[in-house]
């Protein structure tokens, strides 16, 4: 299974799977329920420390993976200075910042077999209804994973075009997006065909 675990030891890699996914998903929770753009600030002041603290190699790693969606979020925040609602869209901004750095902060520091091991027992109760928690749980690893492969490609295609255009990338870019998202789903069947598909126990 590919794993974006960071090389770079630090001491959340001793902390277990189960609890980290739960604080990540209480924070979340509490930064959509927050509204005020000063609690946003301090959260993000709170995960800069969290990837500062082991090391530059870690907090440039954190960096790097926020560059894609630098991009996505440019375009909210023009958006909403273009509408005359600043503070909105400072707000949404730094939110999506720091729920992306801390889910970025527990998939560098977990193992994905073991983030897989939560996502089991979690569905474990859905197999009495037919479902296989082993394929839900190979789901969310896929999302996990190619998520931020998406980001990136789409901060390439936006690159691109402002290379060769002196409009902005809108919505330009959705469908070719689309076409690349469909092509990599296409090659990880293809993979997954290729090594016997999904052993779900039934």
């Amino acid at each position: 299974m590919l794993s974006l675990t960071s090389p770079v030891r630090t001491p959340y890699h001793r902390l277990p799977a189960g609890p980290k996914l739960l604080v990540l998903s209480l924070v979340t929770f509490l930064l959509f329920a927050v509204e005020t753009w000063v609690f946003m600030l301090a959260a993000l002041a709170v995960v800069a420390l969290l990837f500062a603290i082991p090391g530059r190699p870690f907090w440039t790693e954190g960096l790097r993976l926020l560059r894609p969606v630098s991009f996505f979020v440019a375009i909210v925040l023009v958006w909403h200075i273009a509408t005359g609602d600043v503070g909105a869209g400072v707000t949404i901004c730094l939110r999506l910042v720091v729920a992306i750095s801390l889910a970025n902060l527990v998939t560098l520091t977990t193992r994905m077999e073991d983030m897989l091991d939560v996502v089991r027992k979690l569905f474990a109760p859905l197999r009495r209804f037919g479902l296989s928690p082993d394929i839900l749980a190979f789901s969310v690893a896929l999302v996990v994973r190619f998520a931020p492969v998406l980001l990136e490609k789409g901060s390439r295609l936006a690159e691109a075009w402002r290379a060769r255009s002196a409009r902005r990338a809108r919505w330009n870019i959705i469908l070719p997006l689309t076409l690349i998202a469909l092509d990599d789903a296409d090659h990880v069947s293809e993979a997954l065909r290729a090594r016997g598909g999904l052993d779900t126990g039934y």
